[in-house]
């Protein structure tokens, strides 16, 4: 039966090396007694997170999402998947978007390199997010774009297309490898990592941001585990309470 183990790449699967390479290990030896999918789901450019990979060992998965859900790439970032871009187009005018976006003075946009099709970031200090989201939202409305808007780390705002997001991204892959809720694993550290964790199991590193841990209180479920343990060994830690890399998911 296969499984799919879905995370989060900063502060979440990285941050700690040497809990990473006990992971890594144990992924390595469990993939020889099951089969096991490996996807790293970022809010990281294909770029970003080619640098990454040659800063930190990390295996390679056998699909990565970049750009926080909105491009999907076939093993190890070697090829886009159309289909899901083609699914984006609908209702998606960036280039309104930005118009709009550009009239908020609060909004320092990121680094173009982070600046996707789908994907447009800014910058937004925490003690003003609220009401500056909530503006830039009802002006998006009100000229007819149907976008998600995702604020994470205190500090990143996300603008996406409605139907994009990595929660619908990780479904979409379930889909191509015709995995269950019941067979998937999610973990996660911050405010974008959020739609991972639906009724499949769900692993929370203890260093989780404060819009992730606030929404986990407010919406507790027996499937989704909080760890004590942070980055990677975070991860372990909910592994081993899901009783996982010691037999098939159930």
């Amino acid at each position: 039966m296969r499984s799919l183990l879905i995370t989060d790449l900063d502060n979440t699967l990285v941050g700690d090396l040497a809990a990473l390479n006990r992971l890594n290990d144990r992924f390595i030896e469990a993939r020889q007694q099951q089969e096991i999918i490996l996807v790293y789901s970022t809010g990281r450019s294909l770029t970003s997170y080619r640098q990454l990979c040659s800063t930190v060992s990390l295996l390679p998965p056998d699909m990565l999402i970049t750009a926080v859900g909105t491009e999907i790439y076939e093993g190890n970032g070697a090829h886009l998947n159309t289909q899901w871009s083609n699914h984006l187009i609908q209702n998606w005018d960036r280039t309104l978007v930005v118009e709009i976006a550009g009239q908020f003075m609060a909004l320092e946009p990121q680094p173009e390199p982070e600046q996707r099709p789908f994907k447009v970031s800014y910058f937004l200090d925490a003690a003003i997010a609220p009401q500056v989201i909530a503006e830039l939202s009802a002006t998006l409305r009100s000229q007819g774009l149907s976008c998600q808007l995702i604020y994470s780390g205190s500090k990143d705002l996300d603008i996406l297309p409605q139907n994009s997001d990595k929660g619908k991204a990780m479904q979409f892959v379930q889909a191509q490898f015709e995995i269950s809720d019941m067979h998937t694993v999610a973990c996660g550290d911050s405010g974008n990592d959020i739609a991972l964790f639906g009724q499949n199991r769900g692993i929370i590193v203890g260093n989780a941001q404060p819009e992730l841990l606030n929404w986990h209180y407010q919406n507790p479920a027996p499937h989704h585990y909080l760890a004590t343990a942070h980055f990677a060994a975070g991860i372990l830690e909910g592994l081993a309470h899901f009783c996982i890399f010691n037999k098939a998911f159930q």
